[in-house]
C-alpha cells in the first residue's frame, strides 16, 4: 500500500533585508478581510526591533499546533493546506490560542473578539478578488512595495538555506564556474 502524500504547506515568508516596516501588509490584510484599514485587525504582524530590524510574521502552520491543542472550545482546526481555521461560532475570545502561539501571530478581532489567524487570504471579501487572477491569493505579497514578502513551501526554504550555507562557506558559488 502506497503511503499517502500530504500536501506541502506554504508559508508567508518575509525577507528582513528587504522589509522596511512600512506596515502596508498589515493595512491591506485588514482591508481585504474587513473592508477597512485597521492594523489591529490584521493577520500579518510587523515586528520592529530598534534600531533598524524590521520583519513581518504570519501563521507558521505548526505541525502539532499548540493553538489548536489549547482551545477549550475546539474552535480551531487545521485545513488540508495546513492553515489554521477558526470557527467563529465556537470561538469565545478566551485567548488561550494567543498565549499558546509560539510566534505571537494570533490576535483577537477588535469588534468581534474572535481569533484572527492568517488564512492566506482564503476568507478575504469577494469584492477584493482580482478578476484577472480569478482566485484568492495573499494580498500582502502583491502590495509589498519592496517585494519582501513571498509564499514558499518547506522545500523551497530548505533549498535557499542550503545555498546560503554554501555561499557562507565557500563564497559566491558563481565564481567557481569562471575559474
Amino acid at each position: 500500500m502506497a503511503a499517502r502524500r500530504k500536501k506541502i504547506h506554504q508559508f508567508i515568508i518575509v525577507d528582513p533585508e528587504l522589509c522596511t516596516g512600512c506596515e502596508t501588509c498589515e493595512s491591506v490584510c485588514s482591508f481585504v478581510h474587513d473592508g477597512e484599514f485597521n492594523q489591529i485587525n490584521t493577520r500579518i504582524h510587523r515586528v520592529r526591533i530598534e534600531p533598524v530590524f524590521n520583519i513581518a510574521l504570519a501563521c507558521q502552520k505548526c505541525e502539532d499546533a499548540p493553538c489548536i491543542r489549547s482551545c477549550p472550545e475546539k474552535a480551531l482546526d487545521k485545513a488540508e493546506d495546513g492553515s489554521i481555521l477558526v470557527d467563529d461560532e465556537k470561538c469565545n475570545g478566551c485567548g488561550f490560542c494567543i498565549r499558546a502561539c509560539d510566534f505571537g501571530v494570533i490576535t483577537l478581532h477588535l469588534d468581534s473578539q474572535k481569533a484572527l489567524v492568517c488564512d492566506l487570504c482564503e476568507n478575504m471579501k469577494e469584492d477584493f478578488i482580482d478578476l484577472e487572477v480569478g482566485k484568492r491569493e495573499p494580498q500582502c505579497i502583491f502590495v509589498c512595495p519592496k517585494e519582501a514578502i513571498s509564499l514558499k513551501n518547506v522545500e523551497q526554504i530548505g533549498e535557499e538555506t542550503r545555498i546560503d550555507a554554501i555561499r557562507r562557506l565557500f563564497g559566491n558559488v558563481e565564481e567557481f564556474g569562471s575559474k
